[in-house]
């Protein structure tokens, strides 16, 4: 496989520091969840990363599929704490589709091919449990 790209994160201080790129000049002033402080956590930052490169995914079947229908992908993110400091990830991401006349079980199906498709998904897979949803609205 060829490269597409490539980026490098500098993280400082963990959940209560700074989070930077080697090319971009994001910073992002991290923090626990649940706290009051103000920053992010790595759980939203994983939502919002999976949940970009999933509706990409979704956009690449659409067109492998030859379907039309407009999207919004809603991703959550769960950090579950278990005995003796046993942490987990849970992902679920819910497609809402519109301005389609394909069915439900269609779009389904669609989701699930993405799910197949994404980036994310394949470096999860075995390792995060992700629920993958739809409706049609």
């Amino acid at each position: 496989m060829k490269t597409l790209y490539s980026t490098k994160s500098k993280v400082t201080g963990g959940r209560m520091g700074t989070a930077t790129l080697s090319d971009s000049d994001l910073e992002i002033n991290m923090a626990p969840p649940g706290g009051n402080q103000k920053g992010n956590n790595p759980e939203q930052l994983l939502a919002m990363g999976y949940g970009a490169c999933f509706d990409s995914a979704l956009g690449v079947v659409k067109k492998m599929e030859s379907a039309s229908f407009g999207s919004t992908t809603e991703t959550s993110v769960d950090l579950l704490q278990g005995d003796n400091h046993e942490y987990k990830l849970s992902v679920k991401i819910h497609v809402i589709a519109d301005s389609t006349d394909l069915s439900a079980d269609d779009i389904q199906k669609l989701v699930e091919k993405a799910h197949q498709v994404c980036p994310y998904s394949k470096a999860t897979r075995g390792n995060i449990d992700v629920e993958v949803t739809s409706e049609v609205k």
